[in-house]
């Protein structure tokens, strides 16, 4: 045999890949040695064999697991490659959109903590005249019935459920649009809208245009259970102020079940149309 052979631990050093990973390569058939030493069993590699590794490598850079570039290691034809790179790239395509949807929901789940923490330190609960941004949501048509189980209205599995039905994923903070604020706060039953912003697209058929308003707005800290002192307070503020409001009111969980036990810590920011 003229040819060098290189000892397992040659290759090893050489293309700085560890002992145990060409054993495995040997054992699925990726990289085989040319030579085993009768004798001490131990792996010998030519020059080919020893090249094969950076291309291991370069493969395993774009994504392709060890039996998707045994194929492509075996194989003379275009074809082959041209099925399973094409195949690849949908496959990063979907993982790079859902690490998009995923950075997105982290991002703005941060952002809502730091946002209550930043109520709860300063104590910022008075009224203000805000404006809300406009914005599409995906949203779901519910009662708000009573005696109310705001954990089971927020953490809310039918919306859950039906966001999966859609395909579709959410971000950033519940929100509940009441039809009827003053039925809410006498404890009647009224209709309600839960809704999300998107963290991908969705058929415009299912969402609906909120927000590009004018809107009176106070921070409530505490439990669900007593946001009616916070409808209250605004309700004087606008009348204190010459403000007229409307029927409708948005309730806006910035932190609620979904990220701390402690109902005194929740942050809600009640919002209560202007109308002219």
């Amino acid at each position: 045999m003229n040819e060098k052979l290189y000892s397992i631990g040659e290759v090893a050093k050489i293309c700085n890949v560890s002992k145990k990973a060409l054993r495995f390569y040997d054992k699925i058939n990726i990289i085989a040695p040319d030579f085993v030493s009768e004798e001490n069993k131990y792996r010998y590699y030519s020059k080919e064999n020893l090249l094969a590794v950076p291309v291991i490598k370069y493969y395993k850079q774009m994504g392709f697991k060890l039996e998707e570039m045994k194929e492509f290691l075996e194989s003379d034809s275009y074809e082959v490659h041209e099925r399973g790179f094409r195949k690849k790239i949908d496959e990063l395509r979907q993982q790079q959109e859902n690490i998009n949807v995923a950075n997105i929901s982290v991002s703005d789940w941060y952002d809502l903590i730091l946002e209550a923490e930043s109520v709860i330190q300063n104590n910022v609960t008075e009224v203000s005249v805000k404006y809300i941004d406009c914005v599409d949501v995906c949203y779901m048509e519910q009662i708000f019935e009573f005696p109310c189980d705001y954990m089971e209205k927020i953490i809310n599995i039918q919306w859950t459920n039906y966001l999966e039905s859609i395909n579709h994923e959410i971000t950033g903070p519940v929100y509940i649009l009441f039809e009827n604020a003053e039925d809410k706060l006498a404890h009647k039953n009224t209709k309600m809208f839960i809704f999300q912003r998107g963290a991908n697209y969705v058929d415009e058929s299912k969402t609906m245009t909120i927000g590009g308003r004018m809107m009176l707005s106070a921070y409530h800290i505490g439990p669900h259970e007593t946001l009616n002192e916070t409808y209250e307070k605004i309700y004087k503020w606008a009348d204190d102020h010459g403000y007229k409001y409307g029927k409708s009111s948005l309730e806006r969980y910035v932190t609620d079940y979904w990220t701390i036990r402690n109902s005194d810590e929740f942050v809600t920011e009640v919002l209560i149309d202007i109308v002219k």
